[in-house]
This record gives C-alpha cells, sequence and structure tokens, in this order.
C-alpha cells in the first residue's frame, strides 16, 4: 500500500485570500513579501548575503507557479524555465478563522464553519471569573499579564516579577487561545502543564480553541523559550482524516506538535523534536520506518513561531532556504508509489502590521514518483489535500473536499 507524507510549512501563505478584506489583510503575502525583501539586496544578522531567495528544490516541484496562481505574479528567486516535477494548486479556506486548528483540521478534511471564542484584546483580556476560578482550583498566588502580547515581548516584560512571586504570565493574541508562561525551573514544568490541564476545563464555556503551555528559562531579565511547549486544544467537532484512518487500523505518525493540535485524536505515534534541523532530522527517521498505507504528518512549527510572530523577515528567508537544501534528502528516500504534500496552515506574513496571522491562500505542492505533475488551479478548500491523501493511500473518503 502507497504511504503519505504532509510536511506543513507553519504560516507559509502565498498571497491574499479572497476573503482577505474581512480580516484587514487585503495585500499580505508572506511568500511574496519574504522574496521582494531578498531580491531588493536587504541584508540582516540571519541572512547576511543579499541576493533573491534560493529555494531551487520547491521551485522545481512547483512553490513558484503555486503563488503564480494566487496572486498573479512570478515572485524574484522562483523564475524556472526547466519542467515541473510536481502537483502544484493554491488553496483557500473555508474555515471562519485564520487559526492554527482551523487550518490542520481543514486541511484534514474538517473545515470550521463556526466562530471561536476569543478574548478581548485590552487590559484584562480575561473574565474576572475565570481568573478567579483559575486560582481557586489550582492555588497559584494570582496571575500577571492578563492582556494581549507576544509571548517573547512578555517573558522580557514580566519574566523578574514571575520569579520573585510566583504568579504564571497569562496572556492572549487574535487567535482563539489562552497562554501561560512560566520558568521551567522557578515554576517547574510539570506544574505548568497541570495548569494549563485545568484551565483547559474552565475555557471550554467560552468556546476557546486552544490552551497553551509555553515554559521558558534564564534569569535576571535575560529569558527564552524552551522546546517544551504544549497545547491543549479542543477535539475536531467531526471525524478528520486522523480519524478514518484509524477507523481503518492504519498508522498514523505525528511529528512536532500535530498531536497537540488534534487533541491526540486518531494517532498511533506521537514524536517531538525542536527547532527545525530536529524537526527534519526525526521526519526522515520516521520516513525510514513508517509502515506501507500509513500518513506521517509534521509541522515546522519555527516558520511562524520564531519567525513569522517576530516579524523576522531574514529569518524566514534564512529558515526557507535551509527547508529546500535539505528538502532532497526526503525525497530521494521515497519509495515509488509514496506521496510527499508541502503546505501550510495559514499566513504569518513577516513585513505585515502586528504580531498575527495573516488570511491567505496556502500552498499544495505534492510530489511521487508514480503521482501526476502539473497545475491544479485555484482550490476552494484545504480540504482537497485530505481528500488527495484518503484517495492514495485507499481509505474511504473523506466528508469534504475534492482530491486532485
Amino acid at each position: 500500500m502507497a504511504r503519505a507524507f504532509i510536511l506543513v510549512l507553519d504560516s507559509f501563505g502565498i498571497g491574499a485570500a479572497p476573503d482577505a478584506e474581512k480580516f484587514g489583510d487585503v495585500g499580505a503575502d508572506t511568500f511574496g513579501h519574504i522574496a521582494e525583501w531578498c531580491a531588493a539586496g536587504n541584508v540582516a544578522e540571519d541572512r547576511p548575503t543579499p541576493g533573491p531567495i534560493r529555494i531551487p528544490n520547491m521551485v522545481a516541484l512547483g512553490l513558484g507557479k503555486a503563488a503564480e496562481l494566487a496572486t498573479g505574479k512570478i515572485h524574484p528567486g522562483t523564475e524556472y524555465s526547466g519542467d515541473i516535477t510536481g502537483y502544484y494548486a493554491a488553496c483557500a479556506e473555508r474555515s471562519f478563522g485564520k487559526d492554527t486548528p482551523s487550518g490542520h483540521w481543514e486541511m484534514a478534511g474538517l473545515p470550521v464553519e463556526f466562530d471561536w471564542g476569543y478574548f478581548q484584546q485590552g487590559f484584562p483580556s480575561f473574565p474576572d471569573k475565570l481568573i478567579d476560578d483559575l486560582i481557586a482550583e489550582t492555588g497559584i498566588p494570582g496571575v500577571l499579564g492578563n492582556k494581549a502580547a507576544s509571548g517573547t515581548v512578555i517573558i522580557d516584560e514580566l519574566g523578574d516579577e514571575h520569579v520573585a512571586s510566583g504568579k504564571p504570565i497569562v496572556y492572549t493574541s487574535s487567535d482563539s487561545v489562552f497562554q501561560i508562561a512560566a520558568h521551567e525551573e522557578h515554576f517547574g514544568l510539570e506544574r505548568l502543564y497541570e495548569i494549563c490541564e485545568v484551565t483547559r476545563k474552565l475555557v471550554d464555556e467560552y468556546e476557546i480553541g486552544r490552551v497553551i503551555a509555553r515554559p521558558f528559562l534564564g534569569q535576571d531579565g535575560d529569558y527564552a523559550r524552551t522546546g517544551n511547549r504544549r497545547d491543549y486544544a479542543t477535539p475536531p467537532h467531526g471525524d478528520t482524516l486522523l480519524d478514518v484512518m484509524a477507523a481503518a487500523g492504519r498508522e498514523v505518525i505525528s511529528v512536532g506538535k500535530i498531536a497537540d493540535i488534534f487533541a491526540h485524536r486518531g494517532l498511533t505515534k506521537k514524536v517531538k523534536a525542536n527547532g527545525l534541523d530536529g524537526l527534519f532530522d526525526l521526519s526522515l527517521e520516521c520516513q525510514k520506518t513508517a509502515k506501507s498505507g500509513s500518513l506521517t504528518f509534521v509541522n515546522f512549527v519555527d516558520f511562524d513561531q520564531t519567525f513569522g510572530h517576530r516579524r523576522n523577515v531574514a529569518g524566514y528567508a534564512n529558515a526557507l532556504e535551509y527547508f529546500d537544501e535539505r528538502l532532497p534528502e526526503f525525497l530521494e528516500n521515497m519509495q515509488a508509489d509514496d506521496l510527499v504534500i508541502l503546505t501550510a496552515d495559514h499566513g504569518c506574513d513577516p513585513t505585515w502590521p502586528g504580531s498575527d496571522h495573516t488570511r491567505e491562500f496556502i500552498p499544495f505542492v505534492a510530489y511521487g514518483p508514480q503521482f501526476q505533475t502539473g497545475s491544479g488551479g485555484r482550490r476552494d478548500s484545504f480540504a482537497d489535500i485530505g481528500q488527495t491523501i484518503a484517495k492514495h493511500i485507499g481509505i474511504p473518503p473523506l466528508a469534504e473536499g475534492k482530491s486532485a
């Protein structure tokens, strides 16, 4: 039986979606703006050598063509005169939000066509009752923050007070999320996880998508988040590709935060690593051992959390070039009936105002030694990705989506 792999370049949008106006994102273009920044000769510490973005392997598979479908533009660094070796399309999102669970669930055949609950952006962000209940049920001495904020900025702002007081830092964003930051040593990693589990139950009445544990280390104002992040997501509201595979007795491997996004449902194996290099190494290991008829689902979170949200154009470009440089390692080890899909879950344009996600098309770039090549055009749902996987590996069709 055939095998399938989904490699999610978290936040790698390829141009404003048709409904971007609803989100204030008209003109957003994660890929295009990164390519333009590089071609303009800009340099920074994360990318000290000027010149067009260098991603020849993804371009050969059709990434540049997918972006052209979305925007009508040929981005600098994506010009290509050879034969495209993959299948490419640009997918618009049906889900109502531009958040991580919505993007992944829709990709797996389950659009989120309802509104999540959101916390207000000003101080205080969280209802008094929610905070009072959290303190009462966990015994913490109180909380710090209680506002919308960048995760790195708020630990710089409140890290010292957190260490001194023992009060965790709580904050939100424009996503449906309650985030809790705490020092791994002074507060305790397991204690942070326990508090997040309590919080997950408390936020259900507010219809919040995720609670996120954000551990960090450091001292005296010099703090950095660690790789021990953990997401506590509400379960999907219906069956996803993962559930259908589980019902068919197939192997489903989660690499990175995929398990957290799907509330650990429909999985047979869960593995994690830190950093882009660690996740790529682990993906290669899973590729070697994945069983016939299996799905390996990988999320490369650094594109989003380290570069997109932090509006680090140079770092994002450098990460794309690193990923592209290593991609041949994966392609060369594919079996004859394997299929790999490169995609994203939303945009996070590092040139855009603020620090939030952007409503964009995502790439649907597929390659398999025996899979079709050429254009799939613009597609009206991320669910086409999951339906393509279902057809390829021979499981019952999903409720939503059209296969390539």
